[in-house]
């Protein structure tokens, strides 16, 4: 008997017996397979080029059984064109030429991912519907870092043409369905039959997506999953951490920060503490959310072993944050620029924290001006002097401009702070040359980007820039008070009770966040696509 036909003969006895833990392992499609693949795709390039030989074979070797005993299956129309198609992988296939293998096994798994659709013996594909689509995801993952090899490809793009990455998720997303549509089960109760497939497909999509950059396709699976889902609690650690991981990534992309810290949290206390690398690309993401929220890691999160990677790009950020200082933030983001932007994460927070550097450097320049009353018992508002805010800020402008001090050894900080500080300031960001503790940069202005300036790029800050800026963070809670504009100042609502204009004027980030009215009544803490019980 030959090769193909023993080989034929096997799939059908696993077939009948429904044993879908041994047709996978007998559909290998891995290059370092045993011998006997390898003898079999030499004998069917030499006996069954033609398709019409190749199709006599399958047919002749697993005849359709009308009437299988009780408990038996039978082979269907789908799983003989899938079976087809294997052969015509093994036969074809040249693992050198990574684009040729991509193809034959995109179509492979298209075929798979039909036969795995049929209602009655499809389940038997479950195991190897995951085998054949995790090597199509490896594969797919190697191409897309492979650009030599797909440059070809990039060159003959249209707008209408998909991406490899992209491909090979939709034909993953297909099988994905078949698992999701299921009914062997209630929604509720454990996964049975293809349901056990739901996590871990929806995870091999999510991968591909978010390695194409196409993550706003990835809407729909949590749409769906969100419908017809079990609770994701009920499927193994693994696929629940991955996908937490992904949904939280997924509202990260999104602007939903407190969501996708709630995901990315979730992901990483139930990451053992062992696997150090994947809890620190957990972390790439959790401690940005945190960030936006205003929670800052704390000095316990930053020993850890898988932080240790990333305390020197966030550290800075935090300090520069904290303080207001747009210089060393905006430094510290250009020194880190390359890194930042494949994690997706530079201009998200280049845009997204200048409102808390605002807020910091204004809550500063209140603390250096603000005089308070002599009579304690007096009922006038604390305020901050806007002009002094714009002056600061003319001032950080300037030096992101490239403007340097005209004596940087002067550092020595005066004794009646608030007066010589603004005057120094004053004189820095004004236009008087003969008093200026700044000097233009001899090769000429720095030109910023769009997101560096602190309105846009090297526009000139105006006062009016300083007073919408106010107004924004106090519509947003940042700042507590009102603007008083014939006055040009920001006036503290609430210092008595509070005990101090500070803590009246800045109430803290993440609580304002937490308190904050929303117009829709929903839940902050609900996550849509996490389904529990």
């Amino acid at each position: 008997m030959s090769q193909l036909n023993l080989f034929l003969v096997q799939i059908g006895t696993y077939v009948r017996t429904q044993n879908g833990d041994l047709l996978r392992a007998w559909l290998q499609v891995e290059p370092g397979a045993p011998a006997e693949y390898h003898q079999l795709a030499s004998e069917l390039r030499a006996q069954h080029r033609q398709a019409a030989s190749l199709e006599a074979a399958v047919e002749g070797a697993l005849p359709a059984d009308d009437d299988p005993a009780e408990g038996e299956a039978t082979v269907w129309p789908s799983f003989l064109a899938f079976v087809k198609d294997y052969l015509v992988f093994w036969r074809d296939v040249n693992y050198d030429d990574l684009l040729g293998a991509h193809q034959l096994l995109s179509g492979l798994v298209n075929s798979c991912a039909t036969a795995f659709a049929h209602p009655t013996y499809g389940a038997m594909l479950l195991k190897t519907s995951m085998s054949l689509s995790e090597t199509l995801a490896r594969l797919t993952m190697t191409l897309n870092r492979r650009p030599d090899l797909t440059r070809h490809l990039r060159a003959l793009d249209d707008d209408n043409r998909k991406s490899i990455a992209e491909s090979s998720a939709e034909i993953i997303q297909k099988i994905f369905t078949t698992c999701l549509t299921d009914r062997s089960s209630g929604r509720f109760s454990r996964p049975e039959g293809k349901k056990i497939g739901v996590y871990m497909f929806a995870n091999l999509v999510l991968k591909l997506l978010f390695a194409c950059r196409k993550t706003q396709l990835a809407k729909m699976i949590f749409v769906n999953i969100s419908t017809i889902s079990p609770p994701l609690a009920l499927y193994p650690a693994a696929q629940r951490v991955t996908f937490l991981y992904y949904l939280g990534r997924f509202n990260f992309s999104n602007h939903h920060y407190h969501r996708a810290a709630l995901c990315l949290e979730q992901a990483y206390l139930q990451t053992p503490s062992q696997l150090v690398s994947h809890r620190t690309n957990i972390l790439t993401y959790l401690i940005p959310c945190n960030l936006l929220l205003g929670r800052f890691p704390s000095n316990v999160l930053l020993q850890r072993t898988e932080a240790q990677p990333l305390k020197e790009v966030f550290l800075p950020i935090c300090h520069a944050v904290r303080s207001g200082n747009f210089l060393l933030f905006q430094n510290h983001l250009a020194h880190h620029e390359k890194w930042l932007f494949e994690k997706g994460l530079l201009l998200t927070l280049s845009n997204r924290l200048r409102p808390l550097l605002w807020r910091a450097l204004s809550r500063k320049i209140f603390l250096l001006t603000y005089v308070p009353p002599d009579d304690a018992s007096s009922r006038k508002a604390a305020t901050l002097e806007l002009g002094h805010l714009h002056t600061a800020a003319v001032y950080i402008q300037r030096r992101l401009e490239g403007w340097l001090p005209s004596n940087p050894g002067s550092r020595s900080r005066p004794a009646h702070v608030n007066a010589v500080f603004m005057k120094a300031v004053k004189n820095s960001a004004g236009q008087q040359p003969e008093d200026s503790t700044l000097v233009p940069p001899p090769g000429g202005l720095v030109q910023l980007h769009p997101n560096e300036g602190l309105v846009w790029g090297n526009a000139e800050v105006t006062l009016h820039d300083v007073e919408m800026m106010v107004a924004t963070l106090i519509q947003q809670g940042l700042m507590h008070g009102f603007v008083a504009h014939g006055q040009g100042r920001f006036a503290i609502i609430g210092a008595k009770a509070k005990g101090s204009p500070v803590l009246a004027g800045w109430p803290n980030v993440w609580q304002t966040i937490r308190e904050r009215r929303y117009e829709e009544d929903f839940d902050l803490d609900d996550v849509p696509g996490w389904v529990k019980e």
